[in-house]
Parts: structure tokens; C-alpha cells; sequence
């Protein structure tokens, strides 16, 4: 539990060893949230702060879905860690009694040498992954929502499915707070530091300054302001999410009739997209992957405008005849992209008493509770037995 001598408000929070909790979180969304719980699951004194609202919409974990999948085309170094937040995904649901994930099984299309499928069989292939080949004909036949062209192929992976954002960060809050943590939200911070000599971290908010021995910053689309000195360019994109009702309804696109999907065109473009699953009500979801255009989080346009609509419509209604239908609503969100489009998540190059978590490049919601269980493990002990190298900074930077 956080100590006593905390009021939050007198300038210093200190208490004995100089450092008024073990760690300091800093941003409580997808990967935050998830540090916070694992942290004050493990007994750490737990301050988390964040700038907003608990589970909100303003920057990457929203949206009522994210695809989850083990054949993983971004490399066959994620498939461990994959299978590990497929454990923690199960454990967290039983710990809140909450559903947070649905297995509808996946279908990763394209022609045979694109990245999507072909990165996908090397990942299936490399750890010996339950999944099948199909043609074109048999895409047909098992999922007539979808018309694949004749050279075109897919990876089904049964395993493939989808998880709900703001409930997986709702239950980490929630179990985060039960373990112990403090969490406040609607503070952001200004400034953090190291205290001098090495004996821990600063934060200032708004509402006061707070001491720890330890840092874990995980500020999603904040990172170029909060991580200047980490010296990684990150490029902050607008994306949008769009949901359509079918021509004819929902129950073609049932979860059990109608997989999550990512489908790749012959010049590389990528859509993705998911089963009906908030009734006849809610439509189907789709959207481009990596169409975004360049913001930051107070510049980002979060009106999606007819003509983007309008766009998305047209390709889906070419590949998934029925689904543009009527539009229902639209979203945006944000992906905080590196170079190379790899994570980075390790202890900072030249803040020893700080962890940094950032630069997902839009597919890391379903890393989430092993990136918590990464954090808990570098804040505590310095190092993690889970293969991270692929991670660090210094591939982007000389810093």
C-alpha cells in the first residue's frame, strides 16, 4: 500500500530511503494499467498517473476490439512473448470475472509471397502453430463473406481471434487498485528527473511532485515530448476505425461464421477487420492498417470526415461485397510508429532508475499483460527472463 506520509500536495512526498513509493507509473492505459497491476500484484508501493479519465478514448486503447493472433508475420521473435500474453489474457480474465477476449479464429489473406500470409507461415512454421493453408475456393466455401481473388491464399489460424480494449484496461485498473496501487487520474505529469546520487526519480504533476525509487514511463502518443532525450524518432499517426451494417444484417458476420481478418492488396496495403459482435445493432468493423496521416495528440483531427467513409466503403465492398452496407459511426485513434515498426521497452540508456514502454506501431494491444509482467520485472530487478532484445532503443539511436 502506498505509505502514510503521502499527501500528494507538499512538494517532497518523501519518506524513509528518500523515495515515497517503489514506482512511479506514468500513463495508465494499455501498457500503464497493466504495469500498475503486475507491480502492486508483486507487494511494490504503486503511484500511477495519468493525464486523462480511466479507460479513455483519447489514445490508443479504444475502439471495442483488437486482433489477437499467434502467427505472428512482424517476425517469429514475438510468437514467445505472444503465447505468454495468451496465458495472462485467461489469468486476467478469471482474476476479474470479466470476458475480455473471444477466439473466432483468423484468416490472414493475401498472395502467397506477401507479407501477411508469408510472414505469417514463417511464424506458424518456425513454432510449430496450429493453422491451415486454404485457396481461394476454400476461403469461399468456409467464409462466403469474403471473395478472394483466384492467386490469392490464406493462413487460418483457429487461435486468432480478438480482445476488448477498454475492458482488458478497466480489469488492470481494477485489479491494479485491489493489489494496492494508486492511481490518479486527470493529473497529468509536467516534468520527471532523477534525484541526485542515484537514489530514485521525480514526478511533477499539476498537483504536486512525487519520489520512487523507480520509473516506468508508458506514454503511447506522448512519447516525442516525455522521451525527448531517449533520442528515437516516433512518428504519431491518425488512424481511423470504421463500422458498417451489412447489406442483409449481421449474421453472416456471427463470430462463428465470420473470423477477424487481415487482408493484404498486391501493392502492400493492409485491411483488417472483425466479426459482428456487438449485436444486430453494432455492425461489422473494418479499417486500413498504416493509412494514417501524421499529428500529435493535440493536433490530431478526431472527426472522420464523409470522404474517408466514403473510401473505406468502396475497398471493403470490393473484397466483402455485402459488409459497407449503411455506415454507423467511425473512430479515431492513434499509432505511435518507430522506423522499423518494433517495439522499444527497456531501461533507458541514461536514466538507470527509468523504464521506458512505448513505440507499439499499431500491433501491440495484444502484448499487453506480458509487457506489464516485462515492467514489473525491469523496475524491480533490472532485468527479465523474457526475450526483449529485439526491443531495445540502441537499434535507433546512438543514445
Amino acid at each position: 500500500m502506498p505509505p502514510t506520509t503521502h499527501d500528494g500536495h507538499d512538494g517532497s512526498n518523501g519518506s524513509a530511503g528518500g523515495a515515497g513509493y517503489d514506482v512511479i507509473v506514468l500513463g495508465v492505459g494499455g501498457m500503464g494499467s497493466a504495469a500498475a497491476h503486475h507491480l502492486a500484484a508483486r507487494g511494490a508501493r504503486v503511484l500511477g498517473l495519468e493525464r486523462f479519465g480511466p479507460a479513455h478514448n483519447r489514445g490508443s486503447s479504444h475502439g471495442g476490439s483488437r486482433i489477437i493472433r499467434q502467427s505472428y508475420f512482424e517476425g517469429a521473435e514475438y510468437v514467445p512473448l505472444l503465447l505468454r500474453s495468451y496465458e495472462l489474457f485467461e489469468r486476467l480474465e478469471r482474476d476479474s470475472g470479466r470476458d475480455l477476449t473471444l477466439l473466432c479464429g483468423g484468416l490472414m489473406l493475401g498472395r502467397p509471397d506477401s507479407t501477411t500470409v508469408a510472414g505469417s507461415l514463417r511464424s506458424a512454421t518456425a513454432w510449430d502453430l496450429p493453422h491451415e493453408m486454404l485457396d481461394a475456393a476454400e476461403v469461399r466455401r468456409r467464409f462466403p463473406t469474403f471473395t478472394p481473388a483466384d492467386d490469392e491464399v490464406a493462413l487460418f489460424e483457429d487461435r486468432a481471434g480478438l480482445v476488448r480494449p477498454e475492458a482488458t484496461v478497466a480489469a488492470q485498473i481494477e485489479l491494479a487498485t485491489r493489489a494496492g496501487a494508486e492511481l490518479r487520474f486527470e493529473e497529468p505529469a509536467t516534468e520527471w528527473s532523477e534525484l541526485p546520487g542515484g537514489a530514485g526519480v521525480r514526478v511533477r504533476t499539476p498537483a504536486g511532485s512525487y519520489t520512487a525509487g523507480h520509473l516506468v514511463i508508458c506514454p503511447g502518443a506522448w512519447a516525442p515530448g516525455l522521451l525527448a532525450d531517449l533520442g528515437v524518432p516516433f512518428t504519431v499517426e491518425r488512424q481511423i476505425m470504421h463500422w458498417f451494417q451489412p447489406t442483409g444484417g449481421t449474421e453472416p458476420y456471427a463470430p462463428d461464421r465470420h473470423p477477424i481478418y487481415i487482408w493484404e492488396e498486391p501493392d502492400g496495403m493492409q485491411v483488417y477487420g472483425f466479426p459482428a459482435i456487438d449485436g444486430p445493432d453494432g455492425g461489422a468493423k473494418v479499417a486500413f492498417f498504416r493509412r494514417g496521416s501524421a499529428c500529435t495528440p493535440d493536433s490530431i483531427d478526431r472527426t472522420v470526415h464523409p470522404e474517408e467513409v466514403a473510401a473505406m466503403a468502396e475497398h471493403a465492398g470490393r473484397r466483402l461485397p455485402s459488409l459497407p452496407g449503411r455506415p454507423l459511426h467511425a473512430a479515431t485513434c492513434m499509432y505511435t510508429t518507430t522506423q522499423d515498426e518494433h517495439f522499444v521497452i527497456a531501461p533507458h540508456p541514461a536514466h538507470r532508475s527509468v523504464t521506458v514502454a512505448c513505440g507499439f506501431s499499431g500491433h501491440g494491444f495484444k502484448f499487453v499483460p506480458v509487457v506489464g509482467e516485462i515492467l514489473a520485472d525491469l523496475a524491480l530487478t533490472g532485468t527479465t527472463d523474457h526475450p526483449i532484445e529485439l526491443f531495445h532503443p540502441r537499434r535507433l539511436t546512438s543514445v
